[in-house]
């Protein structure tokens, strides 16, 4: 018997195998759907996917065998991965040096015929085979040749889609841990600002009522520009806090929500003004999903319909439907519309696309945003139509509760 060589590049080779963190792993229906298919091809009662580290070849499906793995030094492998050809062939290992006293050879197992595709990588490195066996002599055809090779590059495609799928969640995971602390550090942030800013607008309005008449005009103006940037920093606080707060574990906290009382107690905040009408239309009386959640949409939404419509009579109609495992909601105003330049925006942090509201206020771009959040957070998705001089439909979904 002769030993197989170490490969020229077999660091290389070892840390690309690596990289597919496959060895050891579990059996998988996909790889032994290939060796099935090759030992039916190649008429042989034998078909494997090997993988060799630095000590042993190891199986990745092992078709009409139950052995899991072998050494290295008898594997027929080790030698396949050291050959230039497409495929490796022993006709008779009785008959050939490197293999005639093999213990695969003259043992139980009897690998007598042989033949293996090795498994390139995308650096032209061999990670192991995609080999057939058979207990007696024999030859492939050239169909069944080309046919190994072309089920070679499906395992290959395999390990690449492994490999592949592995890098996503170990970026994604550490794409959430960045989000987590930028999200942390918004939560912080805002929250020690909102205590100092309350205190600047509370001493300015002391300050303003104390001294207005010993203050020229322009220094009134000057505290006026001074007050209104104060309410605008900390509506941007709260709004960054509202958004830092609106991910979280939302799926947790689902109950039954009666949805015309829900729709109600909404309405309420809005009753300020006797041009708002709010109109609920739906044939469900009850739903399933977050109720804090689904109030802070509502409301968010119904704000900016009042806040951005006409000065006439405010008509916003909820209505409420079901598809499959989610919840359909459509919040329908007739406002002065969005242009549609702007759309693709409105869901953007910090994105404004109306200057000031009817009633003086600049937007921060938030509020929209954290409906989108917290929508995603609860498994749906959000959209609008919107046509200028005729109102906005905002379409979100929700995923219903078990």
């Amino acid at each position: 018997m002769i030993a197989p060589k170490a490969h020229e590049r077999e660091k290389e080779r070892i840390k690309e195998l690596e990289s597919y963190s496959v060895m050891d792993s579990l059996s998988e229906e996909d790889y032994d759907n290939l060796t099935a298919i090759a030992a039916e091809i190649c008429g042989t009662p034998i078909s494997l996917v090997s993988l060799l580290d630095d000590k042993r070849q190891w199986f990745k499906s092992h078709h009409g065998v139950d052995a899991k793995e072998t050494p290295k030094e008898i594997a027929f492998c080790a030698h396949a991965i050291n050959d230039n050809s497409d495929i490796f062939i022993i006709q008779d290992a009785r008959k050939d040096e490197r293999f005639h006293d093999n213990p695969l050879v003259t043992e139980s197992s009897q690998v007598i015929f042989y033949a293996g595709v090795p498994l390139l990588s995308d650096n032209g490195l061999p990670l192991g085979t995609l080999c057939v066996i058979d207990q007696k002599p024999k030859l492939l055809s050239q169909g069944q040749r080309a046919s190994l090779i072309a089920l070679s590059k499906q395992v290959m495609n395999l390990l690449r889609l492994r490999r592949n799928k592995l890098q996503l969640e170990e970026a994604f995971e550490k794409l959430e841990e960045k989000n987590q602390e930028l999200e942390q550090f918004a939560m912080i942030a805002a929250h020690d600002l909102k205590s100092p800013l309350n205190n600047i607008s509370a001493m300015l309005n002391i300050f303003v009522k104390e001294y207005d008449e010993v203050i020229d005009k322009k220094g009134l103006e000057i505290l006026e520009i001074i007050s209104n940037s104060t309410g605008k920093l900390k509506r941007l606080i709260e709004g960054l806090l509202e958004y830092s707060k609106s991910g979280g574990k939302i799926k947790e906290n689902y109950a039954s929500i009666d949805l015309k009382s829900l729709v109600d107690d909404v309405s309420g905040l809005f009753s300020f003004d006797e041009r708002n009408s709010i109109t609920l239309k739906s044939s469900l009386k009850e739903i399933h999903t977050n109720k804090t959640a689904l109030e802070r949409i509502l409301i968010n939404l119904i704000g900016n319909a009042i806040k951005y419509g006409n000065d006439d009579l405010i008509e916003i109609e909820i209505s409420v439907s079901e598809q499959g495992s989610f919840y359909v909601f459509n919040v329908k105003d007739n406002g002065w519309g969005i242009n549609p330049d702007f759309i693709h925006k409105i869901f953007h942090i910090f994105e404004t696309i109306v200057p000031r509201d009817k009633y003086g206020q600049a937007g921060n771009g938030i509020g929209l945003a954290t409906v989108k959040k917290i929508v995603a957070a609860l498994g749906g998705t959000i959209s609008v139509e919107s046509k200028l001089g005729k109102g906005s439909n905002f379409i979100f979904t929700l995923e219903k509760g078990e």
